[in-house]
């Protein structure tokens, strides 16, 4: 009643039914559930995937172009990493490969932020907190599944940590959503201890699918001195393994 629209219709729309469905609805319902801009933009993200048909984007061959890679190469004073909305780590700079050093310990390429969470014991202790942290990783995945419903990458991922975590089905079954922005996060790092990191997310206009994150610290902070201690005492070789300089 509030949305303006039938009982009936709109169990027709919960039923998948939106082939007639205008944005003007969308918009209404959206105001009615009191969704977020978020979850607003995964409900249209929805309705759009149910009417088209299948389209195969192409992300076959990700990678950063050099560019991109001297821009987080410059930040030497920052964290900072590029991964694509499935959350594999393309690239980083010799501090991001530094502190995921448990992230990149693991052969796999490309390295998975959602995958070193949920199925790589360490990340529990790496991040301070980690329940937030798989929160996050998980609804993300599902704002990019609405997003990209038929990236058969983004489904077999989605599968394994299914089958191989509980943590991560209970979330995906709470069908949230949600994306990286802006926001802290607080790392414990084996050397030197818990630090804590502002984070902003910056896409990377010129490449399909790819996004910069920068994590950096306070002037004169405890963990602005941490960093400067981990960026002096390991250096970057091209296994992407950090070792003592």
């Amino acid at each position: 009643m509030i949305a303006g629209i039938s009982a009936e219709y709109y169990t027709q729309l919960e039923r998948g039914n939106v082939s007639g469905v205008s944005e003007d609805v969308l918009d209404a319902i959206a105001r009615t559930l009191q969704l977020d801009d978020v979850e607003r933009a995964h409900l249209f993200h929805l309705v759009r995937a149910a009417k088209q048909l299948p389209v195969k984007a192409d992300k076959t061959a990700p990678h950063v172009r050099p560019g991109v890679q001297r821009v987080l190469d410059s930040m030497t004073d920052a964290v900072a990493f590029v991964r694509n909305s499935r959350q594999d780590v393309l690239s980083a700079n010799p501090l991001g490969y530094a502190l995921y050093a448990d992230l990149f310990a693991n052969p796999q390429r490309p390295a998975n932020l959602a995958r070193f969470v949920f199925l790589d014991p360490r990340a529990r202790e790496f991040y301070v907190d980690w329940n937030g942290i798989a929160d996050a990783a998980a609804f993300n995945l599902r704002a990019t599944a609405g997003r990209d419903p038929y990236d058969r990458a983004l489904t077999d991922l989605v599968g394994e940590l299914s089958m191989r975590s509980d943590d991560f089905r209970e979330r995906w079954a709470s069908q949230d959503v949600r994306q990286y922005r802006t926001g802290t996060q607080r790392f414990r790092h084996p050397l030197l201890g818990e630090l804590e990191l502002a984070y902003e997310a910056l896409a990377v206009t010129a490449a399909l699918d790819q996004i910069i994150i920068v994590y950096t610290s306070e002037p004169n902070s405890p963990t602005h001195d941490a960093l400067r201690r981990l960026a002096n005492g390991t250096r970057f070789n091209a296994d992407a393994t950090p070792t003592e300089a």
